[in-house]
């Protein structure tokens, strides 16, 4: 065989593997990095069920953000994290597939073609030993991993996540943790399009929480979903919040559906109370400084119609800061929640700087909606610059990726057409027709 056969050969084998880096996992270096900081305040809690799928895709993240030996470095990782997991000495298994074919991968495009071809032949092997239970299926150990992976590197991917999970299980039904994860992104979905959650999915969250009691995750979320039908669960919810404060903190530990479930069903001030606590009992937790700051701005915003104690502003925009500083590649959110807070308080200069700082950065489109929105907002109800705001609004519009922002910018721009009071409403209604 020729080298260039060779070569097209082993491309290929590696095309045909199921790992990250055949999955279609495309995004930008924005929502990479926002990616890798979620997995690392996952943290290393022992016990957690999915810590080598984590590492695995973050082995795949650095790759593609460029660092190839820490990329190595995870992959390691979630090979060892498996192996404890799975309470083996053995290097074999078909949870490990996904593994191998990721550092075949990354050996290839090191160009160490002798370490690739070993990954591959593993591969091979464990595909042989430990056949998938259905034909024409994969190993529900490669749709558990794929699922997950799916779930948290894309809202859009999720209801794919959700039938690779139900392959999983149908195969492999005993896995309590892949019944959990299907649950969770079952509501997650369901929430991220405003929806409710039905009689069968309440039943399932239910059936799941049975089955992992210890899952506080699953418990805030299923006791949030229980209170969304009318029942009083405020008892049931400082329960819950003693249970969270025993446990080791993680952003898998339940403390922010519990904190989200406080702030609409309990009261706003309590849910600053707990996580002021929290954050009092672990103050080196970054993790717990952005949800301490995701309260003070829910609560800012809140009590608009009400005066703030400059105690609160000043402690809502001392988080924010430090929070800026904890995830320094991935805060464009939260500079914009700053700035809306020091808009709230009366500092125009500091928030017109904000936003002028952002506007002047690369943003992937995701990113551009959600200050375009915001900043049209913010041109509107503090400048009083209506046809700034249009302008903006239109901007978030026109990025063509579906997202709450730019759904609530074209709900805008419609709600000012219908008026008929702007100067501006033919244009906006060349836009918007354009548009679809």
């Amino acid at each position: 065989m020729s080298a260039a056969q060779s070569h097209t050969t082993l491309e290929s084998k590696l095309e045909a593997l199921q790992c990250h880096f055949t999955w279609g996992l495309d995004a930008s270096r924005t929502t990479l990095y926002c990616l890798r900081d979620q997995l690392e305040d996952i943290g290393t809690e022992e016990g957690y069920s999915w810590l080598g799928h984590s590492y695995n895709l973050q082995g795949y993240i650095h790759y593609q953000l460029g660092f190839k030996d820490d990329a190595c470095r995870f992959l390691s990782r979630a090979a060892e994290a498996f192996r404890q997991m799975r309470n083996t000495v053995s290097d074999e298994g078909p949870w490990l597939v996904v593994n191998h074919g990721n550092l075949a991968w990354l050996h290839y495009y090191k160009r160490e073609k002798a370490e690739c071809q070993a990954h591959l032949l593993k591969v091979d092997a464990m595909m042989n030993d430990y056949p998938s239970p259905c034909q024409d299926e994969l190993h529900p150990e490669i749709y558990a991993e794929k699922a997950w992976t799916l779930m948290k590197f894309s809202t859009d991917k999720r209801l794919l996540a959700a039938d690779y999970f139900q392959r999983a299980i149908r195969m492999q039904p005993d896995m309590v943790e892949w019944h959990t994860s299907h649950v969770i992104g079952l509501e997650s979905t369901l929430r991220h399009s405003d929806k409710k959650l039905g009689a069968e999915i309440l039943e399932k969250m239910k059936i799941a929480k049975e089955h992992d009691p210890d899952n506080l995750y699953l418990a805030a979320l299923y006791l949030e979903a229980f209170a969304e039908t009318g029942k009083n669960i405020e008892s049931e919810a400082r329960d819950l919040a003693r249970r969270v404060l025993r446990k080791p903190i993680s952003s898998y530990s339940g403390i922010v559906p519990l904190l989200r479930l406080y702030r609409i069903y309990v009261s706003m001030d309590e849910a600053i109370d707990l996580a002021e606590e929290v954050l009092e009992r672990h103050p080196d937790e970054r993790y717990l400084k952005r949800c301490a700051a995701l309260c003070y701005k829910r609560r800012i915003f809140q009590g608009r119609d009400n005066p703030l104690e400059h105690s609160m502003i000043d402690r809502a925009i001392s988080l924010h800061r430090d929070v800026i500083t904890l995830y320094p590649l991935s805060s464009d959110t939260i500079k914009v929640s700053l700035a809306n807070i020091y808009a709230e308080a009366n500092h125009q200069a500091e928030a017109d700087q904000i936003y002028e700082e952002l506007l002047n950065i690369d943003l992937d489109p995701e990113g551009a909606q959600m200050l375009y929105n915001n900043y049209a907002k913010y041109v509107h109800f503090i400048r009083k610059e209506s046809y700034k705001s249009i302008e903006y609004h239109m901007r978030a519009a026109a990025i063509p990726q579906q997202s709450s922002y730019r759904k609530n910018s074209i709900n805008t721009l419609e709600r000012i057409r219908e008026r008929n009071r702007n100067r501006m409403c033919g244009e906006i209604d060349e836009f918007l027709n354009n548009l679809q």
